[in-house]
Order: C-alpha cells, then sequence, then structure tokens
C-alpha cells in the first residue's frame, strides 16, 4: 500500500504523531473559544489549573465547553478506533459499528431503559448500552451463520443494515408505546450537548481501557487483517484474540452511545482515511484513528454549534452528510479500500 506523498521528514511516525498532538490541542482549544459568550486562551487556562477560581467566564468554559470538548474526544476516539478494529479483524473495508447493527443495539437498550427503569443513573444507561451493543453483534454474526453465507464485505452490511432497521423499530416502538418518544430523541438527537462531568468520569475509563487493550493487540490484529491462516500458522490464539476485540468494540461502541446517541460514518471514514498517510499497520493505526478520530469529532461538534448559531444542528446530521458520499465511495470501489 501507497503511503500519501510527504516531504522525508514528514514520514517519521514520531513527526506525523506530533504534529497529530498538536493540530488535536489546537482543534480543542479552538472548540472552547467558539460560543456565544467570548472566552481568551487565559480563561481557558485558569479554568484549568485554578479550581478555586469563579466568574462568569470561567464558569462557562468549566461546566459546559470543557466537559463538551472532552466528550467528543472521547466519543470520536472511541468510535474510530472501534471501527478500525472491526474493518481488521473482518477485513472488511465497509465495517463501522454504526453500520453493523452495534450501535443501534445500544439504542435499542437505552429505550429499553428509559421505559422499565426510568430511575436508573448515567452508570446504570451506559451499562443497558454494553448489553445492547453485544446484542447487536450477536444477531450481525447469528444472521450470516444462520444463512451459512461468508463475511463478505456487502454481505455483512446488508446483514447490519437489517439489523439496524429492526433494532431501530423495535426503539420506536417501545418509545411509542411507553410515551418516551420524546426523552429517547432527545438522548439520542441532543449529541454533546448537557455533557456533565458525571458522565466523563463513568465512560472514560472505559473509553481509555479499551483504547489502551486494542493497542496491546495490535501486533497480532495486523496479522490477523491479511491473512488468518498465516496468523494461525504463527501461533496465535485467534479465536482468544477474536473474543477481547470483539469486547473491545462493544464497550467502545456502547460508551459512544450512551453519550451521544447512535452515531454511524466515524468508524467507516477515520481509519480509511488513517491508512492514507501511515499504511497497514495496526501499531501505527489504531493510535492515529484514535487522535483522527477524535479531532473530526469535536470539529463536527463546533461546525454544529457554528451553522445555525444560537440554535444548534444535530451532530449526527453533519457527521450523515459527510459520512454517506464516503461510504457510497467505498461501494464503488466494490468495498475496497481506498488505499
Amino acid at each position: 500500500m501507497k503511503t500519501f506523498a510527504l516531504p522525508r521528514l514528514l514520514r517519521q511516525p514520531a513527526i506525523k504523531l506530533g504534529m497529530s498532538l498538536l493540530l488535536l490541542v489546537l482543534v480543542f482549544i479552538g472548540a472552547i473559544l467558539v460560543g456565544a459568550k467570548n472566552v481568551s486562551v487565559s480563561d481557558i487556562w485558569l479554568a484549568i489549573s485554578n479550581s478555586s477560581l469563579t466568574n462568569p467566564d470561567i464558569s462557562v468554559i468549566r461546566e459546559l465547553r470543557l466537559p463538551r470538548e472532552l466528550g467528543a474526544l472521547l466519543v470520536g476516539a472511541a468510535l474510530a478506533v472501534s471501527g478500525a478494529i472491526m474493518q481488521g479483524l473482518t477485513r472488511n473495508p465497509l465495517a463501522d459499528p454504526g453500520l453493523l447493527g452495534i450501535t443501534a443495539g445500544a439504542n435499542a437498550a437505552l429505550a429499553v431503559v428509559f421505559a422499565f427503569i426510568p430511575a436508573a443513573s448515567y452508570f446504570g444507561v451506559m451499562i443497558a448500552c454494553f448489553i445492547g451493543a453485544a446484542v447487536g453483534v450477536m444477531f450481525v454474526f447469528g444472521l450470516l451463520a444462520l444463512r451459512g453465507k461468508t463475511l463478505s464485505p456487502l454481505r455483512m452490511v446488508l446483514a447490519g443494515a437489517a439489523v439496524s432497521a429492526l433494532l431501530t423499530a423495535f426503539a420506536e416502538a417501545i418509545s411509542l408505546a411507553f410515551q418516551i418518544s420524546k426523552s429517547v430523541s432527545m438522548w439520542t438527537s441532543g449529541g454533546l450537548i448537557g455533557t456533565s462531568w458525571d458522565q466523563l468520569i463513568a465512560i472514560s475509563p472505559v473509553i481509555v481501557g479499551c483504547v489502551i487493550v486494542s493497542l496491546l493487540f495490535s501486533r497480532q490484529l495486523t496479522i490477523m487483517s491479511l491473512n488468518e491462516s498465516t496468523a494461525i500458522g504463527l501461533g496465535l490464539n485467534t479465536g482468544w484474540i477474536k473474543l477481547v476485540l470483539c469486547v473491545v468494540v462493544t464497550l467502545l461502541a456502547g460508551a459512544a452511545v450512551s453519550l451521544v446517541g447512535n452515531l454511524a460514518f466515524v468508524g467507516l471514514m477515520i481509519p480509511h482515511l488513517v491508512r492514507i498517510f501511515v499504511g497497514t499497520d495496526y501499531r501505527v493505526i489504531l493510535p492515529f484513528s484514535a487522535i483522527f478520530g477524535a479531532i473530526f469529532m469535536i470539529a463536527a461538534d463546533t461546525l454544529g454549534r457554528m451553522l445555525n448559531a444560537p440554535l444548534e444542528t444535530p451532530v449526527a446530521a453533519i457527521i450523515a452528510v459527510l459520512g454517506l458520499p464516503f461510504f457510497l465511495l467505498i461501494v464503488r470501489k466494490g468495498g475496497k479500500s481506498l488505499s
């Protein structure tokens, strides 16, 4: 696979990583600066470094913008890494948690919790989303196994679309039957609005822990993404690796849905774009996917706040507008990678 033509110095992984992290910091700071209330970079520093200081500008940063952008960072990283893992594990360039029923399962679990356990804490909602995501995974692969079909990229996406439609219909039926449509739609379409520190405390250990585990298995994932027979020949326990990585994907997708609702295309787009610059080694793809997924999500959320200010454009709509043409491009290439 050919990498994007860059000057020789910029081809060094450490340089690329440093520049990517710098871009992430700049986008993060820029997102906090944008809003109805003007704040400065010094206000951001004071909000982070001096917990005892309080004034209107500091409060806006500390209680509204900072948790929101940290939530965007975590969700973007979670969806991008889970998409990269799925693409490597299934050798399917169309794989994405939002396209294969995983986020739809988590969303259905969200509706069930709102209907039957309305007093559930955010931690309880997150656990339910993990279970729902796992159900979505089992439905897709169970449907393929039932039909005795091979895991071709397009067939897997069709199975995912069918399962997503079923689980979405189930969530809507629950919402209508228990008259909680407004609560569910507010949660799933609101994106990162109202993200709180309590929510971040709940999801951040899960997302950070799962990203670390994925990095520990990145070498094995690289081998399996090329050929599973080769992986077995090299002595890898492919069954154990698949189990661990499937659990990681489920937890990452469930944590993301519990915060922002059902989002598709982030896990599809980011790994493809990352491969253009860094190649096929998942030891590099996964950390860069986390960084660029975070950048993309923060930028999309900021764009949603700016397009129709003071009203907000749902971040899911912005991502869909960008992601659908990307998906169609991959389909047109016959399910092949961009690079």
